[in-house]
Protein backbone atom coordinates (compact mmCIF):
# COMPACT_ATOMS: atom_id res chain seq x y z
CA UNK A 1 0.00 0.00 0.00
CA UNK A 2 1.37 3.38 -0.96
CA UNK A 3 1.84 6.03 1.69
CA UNK A 4 2.98 9.64 1.85
CA UNK A 5 6.34 10.23 3.48
CA UNK A 6 6.87 13.18 5.79
CA UNK A 7 9.73 15.37 4.56
CA UNK A 8 11.45 18.07 6.58
CA UNK A 9 13.88 20.37 4.77
CA UNK A 10 16.52 21.32 7.31
CA UNK A 11 18.89 23.29 5.07
CA UNK A 12 18.51 25.91 2.39
CA UNK A 13 21.84 25.93 0.53
CA UNK A 14 20.74 28.45 -2.06
CA UNK A 15 19.46 30.96 0.52
CA UNK A 16 16.30 31.56 -1.54
CA UNK A 17 18.41 33.16 -4.29
CA UNK A 18 16.60 31.19 -6.98
CA UNK A 19 13.34 32.88 -5.99
CA UNK A 20 14.90 36.20 -6.98
CA UNK A 21 15.28 35.32 -10.63
CA UNK A 22 12.59 36.05 -13.20
CA UNK A 23 10.82 33.14 -14.89
CA UNK A 24 12.59 32.06 -18.05
CA UNK A 25 10.31 32.30 -21.07
CA UNK A 26 12.92 32.00 -23.80
CA UNK A 27 13.64 28.64 -25.45
CA UNK A 28 16.76 26.77 -24.43
CA UNK A 29 17.84 26.24 -28.04
CA UNK A 30 21.52 25.57 -27.79
CA UNK A 31 24.82 27.17 -26.96
CA UNK A 32 25.30 30.87 -27.51
CA UNK A 33 21.64 31.98 -27.57
CA UNK A 34 21.43 35.77 -27.38
CA UNK A 35 18.27 37.73 -26.66
CA UNK A 36 17.77 41.14 -28.28
CA UNK A 37 18.68 44.05 -26.05
CA UNK A 38 16.04 46.59 -25.04
CA UNK A 39 18.27 49.66 -25.20
CA UNK A 40 21.67 50.41 -26.71
CA UNK A 41 23.53 53.59 -25.73
CA UNK A 42 26.72 54.44 -27.63
CA UNK A 43 29.18 56.97 -26.22
CA UNK A 44 32.05 57.83 -28.56
CA UNK A 45 34.92 60.28 -28.71
CA UNK A 46 34.09 62.45 -31.73
CA UNK A 47 37.08 64.77 -31.61
CA UNK A 48 39.72 65.76 -29.11
CA UNK A 49 38.14 65.81 -25.64
CA UNK A 50 34.61 65.85 -27.13
CA UNK A 51 31.92 63.17 -26.98
CA UNK A 52 28.98 62.04 -29.10
CA UNK A 53 26.13 59.93 -27.72
CA UNK A 54 23.49 57.80 -29.47
CA UNK A 55 20.60 55.75 -28.08
CA UNK A 56 18.04 53.49 -29.69
CA UNK A 57 15.61 50.77 -28.75
CA UNK A 58 15.84 47.84 -31.18
CA UNK A 59 12.52 47.22 -32.90
CA UNK A 60 11.15 50.64 -31.98
CA UNK A 61 10.66 53.36 -34.60
CA UNK A 62 13.12 56.21 -34.15
CA UNK A 63 12.18 59.84 -34.85
CA UNK A 64 11.26 60.63 -38.45
CA UNK A 65 14.46 62.46 -39.31
CA UNK A 66 17.22 60.61 -37.43
CA UNK A 67 17.94 58.30 -34.49
CA UNK A 68 18.33 59.83 -31.03
CA UNK A 69 21.82 61.33 -30.82
CA UNK A 70 23.64 64.46 -29.68
CA UNK A 71 27.04 66.01 -29.23
CA UNK A 72 27.68 66.38 -25.52
CA UNK A 73 28.73 69.73 -24.13
CA UNK A 74 30.68 68.19 -21.25
CA UNK A 75 34.30 67.26 -22.03
CA UNK A 76 35.76 63.78 -21.81
CA UNK A 77 38.11 64.97 -19.09
CA UNK A 78 35.21 66.23 -16.99
CA UNK A 79 33.30 62.96 -17.42
CA UNK A 80 36.27 60.86 -16.29
CA UNK A 81 36.85 63.21 -13.36
CA UNK A 82 33.18 62.89 -12.36
CA UNK A 83 33.33 59.09 -12.54
CA UNK A 84 36.46 59.01 -10.37
CA UNK A 85 34.77 61.32 -7.89
CA UNK A 86 31.71 59.05 -7.67
CA UNK A 87 33.87 55.99 -6.98
CA UNK A 88 35.75 57.89 -4.29
CA UNK A 89 32.51 58.94 -2.60
CA UNK A 90 31.28 55.33 -2.48
CA UNK A 91 34.60 54.25 -1.01
CA UNK A 92 34.78 57.01 1.59
CA UNK A 93 31.11 57.06 2.61
CA UNK A 94 30.65 53.28 2.82
CA UNK A 95 33.79 51.18 2.85
CA UNK A 96 35.81 53.59 5.01
CA UNK A 97 32.91 54.94 7.06
CA UNK A 98 33.78 55.31 10.77
CA UNK A 99 31.16 56.26 13.38
CA UNK A 100 32.03 59.10 15.74
CA UNK A 101 30.80 60.01 19.19
CA UNK A 102 29.44 63.36 20.40
CA UNK A 103 32.99 64.69 20.59
CA UNK A 104 33.75 63.68 17.02
CA UNK A 105 36.04 60.84 18.10
CA UNK A 106 36.01 57.58 16.14
CA UNK A 107 35.86 54.22 17.87
CA UNK A 108 38.18 52.73 15.24
CA UNK A 109 35.58 50.47 13.63
CA UNK A 110 34.53 50.24 9.97
CA UNK A 111 31.02 48.81 10.30
CA UNK A 112 30.20 48.82 6.59
CA UNK A 113 33.36 46.85 5.87
CA UNK A 114 33.10 44.42 8.77
CA UNK A 115 29.68 42.97 7.95
CA UNK A 116 27.77 42.31 4.76
CA UNK A 117 24.44 42.51 6.58
CA UNK A 118 23.76 46.13 7.50
CA UNK A 119 20.32 45.48 8.98
CA UNK A 120 21.37 46.63 12.49
CA UNK A 121 22.33 49.99 11.00
CA UNK A 122 19.64 50.15 8.32
CA UNK A 123 18.68 53.77 9.10
CA UNK A 124 22.26 54.93 8.56
CA UNK A 125 22.60 52.74 5.49
CA UNK A 126 19.46 54.22 3.97
CA UNK A 127 20.63 57.78 4.63
CA UNK A 128 23.99 57.12 2.97
CA UNK A 129 22.30 55.27 0.10
CA UNK A 130 20.07 58.29 -0.54
CA UNK A 131 23.20 60.43 -0.68
CA UNK A 132 24.83 58.01 -3.13
CA UNK A 133 21.71 58.04 -5.32
CA UNK A 134 21.88 61.85 -5.40
CA UNK A 135 25.52 61.63 -6.47
CA UNK A 136 24.64 59.09 -9.19
CA UNK A 137 21.92 61.41 -10.54
CA UNK A 138 24.34 64.33 -10.38
CA UNK A 139 26.87 62.55 -12.61
CA UNK A 140 24.22 61.46 -15.13
CA UNK A 141 22.72 64.96 -15.19
CA UNK A 142 26.16 66.48 -15.78
CA UNK A 143 26.82 64.01 -18.57
CA UNK A 144 23.65 65.07 -20.41
CA UNK A 145 23.62 68.75 -19.44
CA UNK A 146 23.46 71.35 -22.21
CA UNK A 147 21.26 73.87 -23.97
CA UNK A 148 21.22 72.72 -27.61
CA UNK A 149 17.97 71.41 -29.06
CA UNK A 150 19.49 68.06 -30.03
CA UNK A 151 20.84 67.53 -26.51
CA UNK A 152 17.57 68.59 -24.91
CA UNK A 153 15.56 66.12 -27.02
CA UNK A 154 18.12 63.36 -26.46
CA UNK A 155 18.19 63.90 -22.71
CA UNK A 156 14.40 63.72 -22.54
CA UNK A 157 14.31 60.43 -24.46
CA UNK A 158 17.10 58.73 -22.52
CA UNK A 159 16.04 59.81 -19.02
CA UNK A 160 12.39 58.93 -19.70
CA UNK A 161 13.48 55.49 -20.93
CA UNK A 162 15.82 54.82 -18.00
CA UNK A 163 13.27 56.06 -15.44
CA UNK A 164 10.33 54.15 -16.93
CA UNK A 165 8.58 51.37 -15.12
CA UNK A 166 9.96 48.44 -17.13
CA UNK A 167 13.19 46.63 -16.30
CA UNK A 168 15.36 46.73 -19.43
CA UNK A 169 18.40 44.92 -20.78
CA UNK A 170 20.84 47.73 -21.57
CA UNK A 171 24.25 47.87 -23.16
CA UNK A 172 26.43 50.97 -22.85
CA UNK A 173 28.74 50.66 -25.84
CA UNK A 174 31.24 53.24 -24.74
CA UNK A 175 34.80 54.42 -25.22
CA UNK A 176 34.65 55.55 -21.59
CA UNK A 177 34.13 52.82 -19.02
CA UNK A 178 31.89 54.54 -16.50
CA UNK A 179 30.28 53.11 -13.32
CA UNK A 180 26.92 52.77 -15.08
CA UNK A 181 25.10 50.65 -12.43
CA UNK A 182 25.95 53.31 -9.82
CA UNK A 183 24.35 56.12 -11.86
CA UNK A 184 20.78 57.01 -10.91
CA UNK A 185 17.55 58.59 -12.13
CA UNK A 186 14.42 59.95 -10.49
CA UNK A 187 12.10 56.92 -10.72
CA UNK A 188 8.69 57.35 -12.30
CA UNK A 189 5.53 56.91 -10.27
CA UNK A 190 4.48 57.92 -6.80
CA UNK A 191 6.23 55.08 -4.94
CA UNK A 192 9.79 56.40 -5.11
CA UNK A 193 12.09 53.82 -3.56
CA UNK A 194 15.66 55.08 -3.20
CA UNK A 195 17.04 51.70 -4.30
CA UNK A 196 15.06 51.88 -7.52
CA UNK A 197 16.87 55.08 -8.45
CA UNK A 198 20.05 53.19 -9.38
CA UNK A 199 20.41 51.92 -12.93
CA UNK A 200 21.88 48.65 -11.67
CA UNK A 201 18.79 48.03 -9.53
CA UNK A 202 16.28 49.01 -12.20
CA UNK A 203 17.90 47.29 -15.18
CA UNK A 204 20.32 44.63 -16.37
CA UNK A 205 23.37 46.65 -17.40
CA UNK A 206 26.57 45.86 -19.25
CA UNK A 207 29.42 47.95 -20.63
CA UNK A 208 30.80 47.05 -24.05
CA UNK A 209 33.16 48.91 -26.38
CA UNK A 210 36.05 46.44 -26.60
CA UNK A 211 37.58 45.29 -29.90
CA UNK A 212 35.84 42.48 -31.78
CA UNK A 213 36.45 39.17 -30.05
CA UNK A 214 37.79 36.09 -31.89
CA UNK A 215 35.17 33.82 -33.43
CA UNK A 216 35.23 30.45 -31.67
CA UNK A 217 33.26 27.28 -32.26
CA UNK A 218 30.53 26.66 -29.67
CA UNK A 219 31.63 24.46 -26.81
CA UNK A 220 29.96 21.21 -25.95
CA UNK A 221 27.52 21.05 -23.07
CA UNK A 222 28.82 19.16 -20.05
CA UNK A 223 27.24 17.82 -16.91
CA UNK A 224 29.49 19.91 -14.64
CA UNK A 225 31.16 23.24 -15.48
CA UNK A 226 34.94 23.50 -15.60
CA UNK A 227 36.19 26.22 -13.26
CA UNK A 228 39.32 27.61 -11.67
CA UNK A 229 40.03 29.39 -8.39
CA UNK A 230 42.99 31.73 -8.78
CA UNK A 231 43.75 32.97 -5.32
CA UNK A 232 46.12 34.42 -2.78
CA UNK A 233 46.56 31.70 -0.16
CA UNK A 234 46.47 34.30 2.64
CA UNK A 235 42.80 34.90 1.75
CA UNK A 236 41.71 31.25 1.76
CA UNK A 237 40.13 31.42 5.23
CA UNK A 238 38.75 34.97 5.05
CA UNK A 239 35.03 35.32 5.76
CA UNK A 240 33.03 33.03 3.44
CA UNK A 241 35.98 32.10 1.20
CA UNK A 242 36.08 28.45 2.40
CA UNK A 243 32.40 28.06 1.53
CA UNK A 244 33.00 29.53 -1.94
CA UNK A 245 35.77 27.01 -2.54
CA UNK A 246 33.58 24.16 -1.28
CA UNK A 247 30.80 25.30 -3.63
CA UNK A 248 33.20 25.22 -6.58
CA UNK A 249 34.51 21.80 -5.56
CA UNK A 250 31.03 20.30 -5.28
CA UNK A 251 29.45 21.94 -8.31
CA UNK A 252 32.26 21.94 -10.89
CA UNK A 253 35.52 20.40 -12.03
CA UNK A 254 37.82 22.77 -10.14
CA UNK A 255 41.46 23.72 -10.61
CA UNK A 256 43.06 25.76 -7.81
CA UNK A 257 46.01 28.02 -8.56
CA UNK A 258 47.84 30.01 -5.91
CA UNK A 259 51.03 30.93 -7.80
CA UNK A 260 51.27 33.23 -10.79
CA UNK A 261 53.58 30.82 -12.64
CA UNK A 262 50.90 28.11 -12.65
CA UNK A 263 48.24 30.54 -13.86
CA UNK A 264 50.43 32.06 -16.55
CA UNK A 265 51.49 28.60 -17.80
CA UNK A 266 47.83 27.64 -18.21
CA UNK A 267 47.07 30.94 -19.94
CA UNK A 268 49.97 30.36 -22.35
CA UNK A 269 48.43 27.20 -23.82
CA UNK A 270 46.29 27.38 -26.95
CA UNK A 271 43.36 25.62 -25.26
CA UNK A 272 42.14 27.20 -22.02
CA UNK A 273 38.83 25.40 -21.71
CA UNK A 274 37.20 26.81 -18.58
CA UNK A 275 33.61 27.94 -18.14
CA UNK A 276 34.32 30.14 -15.12
CA UNK A 277 37.61 31.71 -14.11
CA UNK A 278 37.33 33.04 -10.56
CA UNK A 279 39.91 35.37 -9.01
CA UNK A 280 39.96 35.80 -5.23
CA UNK A 281 42.99 37.96 -4.63
CA UNK A 282 44.20 41.52 -4.26
CA UNK A 283 43.80 44.17 -6.95
CA UNK A 284 45.76 47.39 -6.87
CA UNK A 285 47.18 50.15 -9.02
CA UNK A 286 50.88 49.91 -9.85
CA UNK A 287 52.92 53.10 -10.10
CA UNK A 288 54.82 52.95 -13.38
CA UNK A 289 56.42 56.37 -13.68
CA UNK A 290 53.64 57.68 -15.93
CA UNK A 291 50.64 59.85 -14.99
CA UNK A 292 48.46 56.73 -15.24
CA UNK A 293 49.12 53.83 -12.80
CA UNK A 294 47.92 50.50 -14.22
CA UNK A 295 45.73 47.90 -12.56
CA UNK A 296 47.17 44.51 -11.62
CA UNK A 297 46.14 41.52 -9.53
CA UNK A 298 48.46 39.38 -7.44
CA UNK A 299 48.16 35.78 -6.26
CA UNK A 300 50.31 34.36 -3.43
CA UNK A 301 53.61 35.54 -4.90
CA UNK A 302 54.72 39.04 -5.87
CA UNK A 303 54.22 38.78 -9.65
CA UNK A 304 51.94 41.51 -10.99
CA UNK A 305 49.35 40.15 -13.45
CA UNK A 306 48.15 43.00 -15.65
CA UNK A 307 46.51 43.53 -19.04
CA UNK A 308 49.74 43.73 -21.03
CA UNK A 309 51.07 40.52 -19.50
CA UNK A 310 47.99 38.46 -20.41
CA UNK A 311 47.95 40.01 -23.91
CA UNK A 312 51.64 39.20 -24.40
CA UNK A 313 51.17 35.59 -23.37
CA UNK A 314 47.91 34.87 -25.13
CA UNK A 315 47.67 37.37 -27.98
CA UNK A 316 49.50 35.04 -30.38
CA UNK A 317 46.49 32.68 -30.35
CA UNK A 318 44.03 35.25 -31.66
CA UNK A 319 42.49 34.03 -34.89
CA UNK A 320 43.80 30.44 -34.62
CA UNK A 321 41.13 27.81 -35.28
CA UNK A 322 42.42 25.34 -32.68
CA UNK A 323 42.66 27.89 -29.86
CA UNK A 324 40.00 28.22 -27.19
CA UNK A 325 39.45 30.83 -24.50
CA UNK A 326 35.94 31.86 -23.56
CA UNK A 327 35.48 31.75 -19.77
CA UNK A 328 33.22 34.00 -17.79
CA UNK A 329 35.61 35.80 -15.44
CA UNK A 330 34.68 36.89 -11.92
CA UNK A 331 37.45 39.27 -10.86
CA UNK A 332 36.70 39.45 -7.16
CA UNK A 333 39.48 41.87 -6.31
CA UNK A 334 39.51 45.57 -5.55
CA UNK A 335 39.07 47.97 -8.49
CA UNK A 336 38.96 45.20 -11.12
CA UNK A 337 35.65 46.44 -12.55
CA UNK A 338 37.27 49.83 -13.13
CA UNK A 339 38.88 50.76 -16.43
CA UNK A 340 42.24 52.32 -17.05
CA UNK A 341 42.66 56.01 -16.27
CA UNK A 342 42.60 56.88 -19.98
CA UNK A 343 40.52 55.13 -22.67
CA UNK A 344 43.52 54.36 -24.87
CA UNK A 345 45.25 52.39 -22.09
CA UNK A 346 44.69 48.68 -21.58
CA UNK A 347 42.97 47.37 -18.48
CA UNK A 348 42.61 43.81 -17.29
CA UNK A 349 38.92 43.26 -17.98
CA UNK A 350 39.16 44.74 -21.48
CA UNK A 351 42.20 42.58 -22.25
CA UNK A 352 40.39 39.39 -21.18
CA UNK A 353 37.39 40.30 -23.35
CA UNK A 354 39.70 41.03 -26.28
CA UNK A 355 41.19 37.55 -25.91
CA UNK A 356 37.75 35.93 -26.03
CA UNK A 357 36.33 35.90 -22.49
CA UNK A 358 32.54 35.68 -22.53
CA UNK A 359 32.21 38.35 -19.87
CA UNK A 360 34.03 39.96 -16.93
CA UNK A 361 32.45 40.96 -13.63
CA UNK A 362 34.28 42.97 -10.98
CA UNK A 363 33.89 45.80 -8.45
CA UNK A 364 34.47 49.44 -9.37
CA UNK A 365 36.01 50.28 -5.99
CA UNK A 366 37.96 48.67 -3.19
CA UNK A 367 35.56 46.12 -1.79
CA UNK A 368 35.34 44.76 1.79
CA UNK A 369 36.45 41.13 1.94
CA UNK A 370 33.42 40.06 3.96
CA UNK A 371 31.02 41.42 1.37
CA UNK A 372 33.14 40.16 -1.54
CA UNK A 373 32.88 36.55 -0.35
CA UNK A 374 29.13 36.84 0.24
CA UNK A 375 28.67 38.22 -3.25
CA UNK A 376 30.88 35.56 -4.85
CA UNK A 377 29.02 32.71 -3.13
CA UNK A 378 25.64 34.11 -4.16
CA UNK A 379 26.68 34.74 -7.75
CA UNK A 380 28.44 31.41 -8.32
CA UNK A 381 25.65 29.44 -6.65
CA UNK A 382 23.25 30.73 -9.29
CA UNK A 383 25.61 30.89 -12.26
CA UNK A 384 26.90 27.31 -11.91
CA UNK A 385 23.33 26.02 -11.99
CA UNK A 386 23.09 27.01 -15.66
CA UNK A 387 20.15 28.64 -17.37
CA UNK A 388 20.30 32.09 -15.80
CA UNK A 389 22.50 34.74 -17.37
CA UNK A 390 25.09 36.90 -15.68
CA UNK A 391 22.90 39.93 -16.42
CA UNK A 392 19.89 38.41 -14.68
CA UNK A 393 21.94 37.26 -11.70
CA UNK A 394 23.82 40.53 -11.16
CA UNK A 395 20.57 42.51 -11.13
CA UNK A 396 18.90 39.97 -8.83
CA UNK A 397 21.80 40.22 -6.38
CA UNK A 398 21.64 44.01 -6.31
CA UNK A 399 17.99 43.69 -5.30
CA UNK A 400 18.68 40.88 -2.84
CA UNK A 401 21.44 42.67 -0.95
CA UNK A 402 19.39 45.87 -0.91
CA UNK A 403 16.25 44.22 0.42
CA UNK A 404 17.68 41.62 2.79
CA UNK A 405 20.99 43.18 3.87
CA UNK A 406 20.29 46.93 3.36
CA UNK A 407 23.65 46.99 1.58
CA UNK A 408 24.21 48.87 -1.72
CA UNK A 409 27.70 47.48 -2.45
CA UNK A 410 26.40 44.97 -5.05
CA UNK A 411 25.87 48.02 -7.28
CA UNK A 412 29.64 48.43 -7.53
CA UNK A 413 29.97 45.13 -9.41
CA UNK A 414 29.96 45.95 -13.14
CA UNK A 415 29.61 43.64 -16.13
CA UNK A 416 32.07 44.15 -18.97
CA UNK A 417 30.12 42.43 -21.74
CA UNK A 418 28.55 39.24 -20.38
CA UNK A 419 24.90 40.26 -20.03
CA UNK A 420 24.00 37.05 -21.93
CA UNK A 421 26.71 34.83 -20.45
CA UNK A 422 25.54 31.57 -18.94
CA UNK A 423 26.78 28.05 -18.35
CA UNK A 424 25.41 25.50 -20.79
CA UNK A 425 24.88 22.19 -18.99
CA UNK A 426 23.90 18.85 -20.47
CA UNK A 427 20.44 18.00 -19.17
Amino acid sequence: MSMDLAIEIRQNPSFDFTALLPPRDRPQDGVGTREPLDLSVTLRRSQQDRLHITAFRPGERSPRTRIHNAHLEITETAVLRGAARLRSIWRDRLVRHQPTDADGMSDGSFPFAESADLTPMSALSRRLTEELADEGRYLLDNLLDGSSDELRYFRSFLIDTLAGEASLRITFDSDLYLPWPMLAVEPAGSDKDVWDSFLGHRHQVEQTGSPYVPVQAPGTSRSLPVTSLNTDSTLEMVAKAPEVRKLLEERSHLTVRTESETFLDALSGAVFDEDVMYFWCHGHFVENGSPHPHLAVRLSDERQIDADLVLRLRGRFLGLDDARFRPFVLLNACHTGQAAAAPELEHLGKALIRLGADGVLGPQIEIPQVFATEYAYAFLDLYLAGGSTAGEISQALVRHFAREFHNPLALTYSLHCGIDSRVELAR
